[in-house]
């Protein structure tokens, strides 16, 4: 290869490394956080899960599709840019939608926030002392005094003819000895939940009197305002994720016909490294950002809608970026072909078919994490800084094991490995139902890196042994559309309903429970399979002379002559 073509490869990897670093980061600003942000508007859980169902379907379904017909009329410049430039206005739509109630958003700020935000002036207007519960619905009598959400007496604000309340040293005093509370069995969200009298059945049945939902006049609603925004969410949500699913299937085709046209493949697959990197700091940033705010950035707007605001600015650099992706038009139609082989493939073979129901269930599950795990969190007390944590120690967790990966699949083989992972994600859900603080989450995340990343790492290794050559990548890729896209889809429409019926805890104990039945018939349906292994001529042409050992090469200098005899030994069984 020339030192021209060289660097044109260089350049070529280092502006995809860049598109997979600012693309991440404001997919992590954003969409770790919907269903959070579902939360504050005031819906439920089953309807939650039935919106990111709906998400997850359509991006399986809709992406493969789209990046198909984009490639075969040449058109994934075009829609590559355009699908950036809409994915910015369609995420801002969801600012837009106004909340069920200002008093459901108030119930699930963050406590922390809600406690220090007493400590600010703040305008009210036509204010008195008899009237402090209109600044803080929270507000309490005892003794005759006063007192708010946190017990401060309200004889520690002095009332200006301003509007303006100040608080002195002993609230602050008291403050921090309410904030260390925070460990006891009793959770912030209880607590508030206990003095705000708001049952949540009855937030969302704003509309409980059937006249105003059905009138016998020309007007007609039929439907009541939990419905009304569930509607409006849903739409956004579907109309975002079409333009924005096929982006990354688009942008990754493209880069691999390209490494594919100028035989440099084997750099494809650390892509992914400045992907979790990107994940990383725009998760962490924009909860440090977000947690200095107070609830509401205006009378109707949360301050989570700043997550949708770092979003924008993100993709929209990651648009800039987007006009140096190399495009490569290739004249190859075999992408139907090998997906066709790859599910004859997943079909064909006893492993293959186990590693299919394996990460099928891994996304089943995994989905509850994903859309919950942030409500247990926040039950807890948790800051949106934690939560932007605890997904930046998993994915450089995974970073980290990377280095090991080698040793890892030797050690313990694929299937061990797979097992090991299963095990790990069971821990882990179990863990996720007794959190008793706001950070108690974190360590645990350090167990994504094997439940996560190992997993997949085994899983690819032991379907690119019966993979014919050719097909390793659209075998990759069909794997993980059934656990991303139909497992978690699935995950996602069944968690909001248990939630809804049995609570957060059994949720994630009912997952733990089932993920460790499946490892034990795992590995005994594993035990029982034939030890064979096909030959995949593809990767011995390319292997290393130096990786074989001078004694193996006495014994079989013909690699030919070794893989014609293990078909055939393949064959007879």
């Amino acid at each position: 290869m020339s030192t021209n073509k060289q660097w044109d490869v260089n350049k070529a990897l280092a502006v995809a490394s860049l598109f997979h670093f600012l693309y991440s980061a404001g997919n992590a600003c954003v969409i770790p956080f919907l269903t959070l942000y579902f939360r504050q508007l005031g819906l439920t859980a089953p309807l939650v899960g039935i919106i990111i169902g709906i998400k997850h379907l359509i991006s399986s379904l809709w992406a493969p599709l789209c990046s198909y017909f984009a490639k075969s009329h040449s058109k994934r410049k075009v829609l590559i840019t355009g699908s950036l430039l809409c994915s910015v206005g369609t995420g801002l739509l969801l600012t837009l939608v106004p909340p069920l109630s200002k008093d459901v958003m108030y119930k699930y700020c963050n406590i922390s926030q809600q406690s220090s935000s007493l400590l600010n002036a703040v305008e009210v207007p036509d204010m008195s002392l008899n009237n402090l519960s209109a600044v803080n619905p929270n507000a309490q009598k005892k003794n005759g005094k006063i007192t708010g959400e946190v017990g401060i007496p309200a004889d520690h604000y002095n009332n200006r003819s301003s509007g303006k309340i100040v608080s002195s040293m002993n609230a602050i005093n008291q403050m921090i000895q309410e904030l260390e509370t925070l460990t006891s069995n009793e959770t912030p969200i209880h607590r508030l939940e206990k003095e705000t009298k708001i049952p949540e059945a009855g937030l969302l049945n704003v509309n409980s009197n059937p006249e105003k939902n059905l009138s016998v006049g020309g007007n007609i609603n039929f439907l009541d305002r939990e419905h009304q925004i569930f509607l409006m969410v849903l739409g956004a949500v579907v109309f975002w994720e079409l333009l924005a699913a096929p982006l990354e299937w688009m942008v990754d085709d493209s880069l691999y016909e390209y490494l594919d046209f100028v035989d440099a493949t084997d750099r494809y697959g650390k892509l992914w490294i400045w992907s979790y990197l990107g994940a990383s700091g725009g998760a962490c940033s924009i909860t440090i950002f977000v947690d200095q705010l107070n609830c509401f950035l205006s009378a109707k707007i949360s301050r989570l809608a700043v997550h949708f605001y770092g979003y924008a600015v993100l993709i929209t650099l990651t648009l800039l970026i987007s006009v140096f992706l190399p495009i490569h038009v290739s004249k190859k139609t075999e992408h139907v072909n090998k997906t066709v082989k790859a599910l004859n493939l997943i079909g064909s073979d006893g492993r293959t078919i186990l590693s299919a129901v394996t990460v099928f269930l891994t996304g089943v599950i995994g989905s509850t994490v994903q859309n919950f795990l942030f409500w247990q969190m926040q039950d807890r007390g948790s800051s949106e800084l934690y939560m932007g944590l605890s997904v930046a120690i998993g994915l450089i967790a995974e970073i980290l094991l990377y280095i090991f990966k080698s040793k890892l699949l030797r050690a313990l083989s694929s299937s061990g490995t797979v097992a090991l992972s299963l095990s790990c994600l069971s821990s882990q859900l179990l863990y996720y139902s007794f959190l008793w603080n706001a950070w108690s989450v974190l360590p645990i995340q350090m167990l994504c890196a094997f439940s996560n990343g190992a997993l997949w790492w085994a899983v690819n290794m032991l379907v690119d042994d019966v993979a014919s050559p050719g097909t390793e990548r659209a075998l990759h890729i069909v794997l993980q559309g059934l656990s991303y896209g139909c497992g978690a889809s699935l995950g996602s429409f069944a968690g909001g309903f248990v939630v809804s019926n049995f609570g957060l805890a059994v949720l994630y104990q009912a997952c733990s429970i089932s993920l460790a039945l499946w490892l034990i018939l795992f590995l005994i349906v594993q035990s029982k399979l034939p030890r064979q292994k096909k030959i995949n001529y593809s990767r011995l042409l390319a292997a290393d002379p130096s990786d074989e050992s001078d004694s193996d090469e006495e014994k079989e200098r013909d690699w030919l002559v070794k893989a014609m005899k293990d078909e055939n030994f393949s064959r007879n069984w």
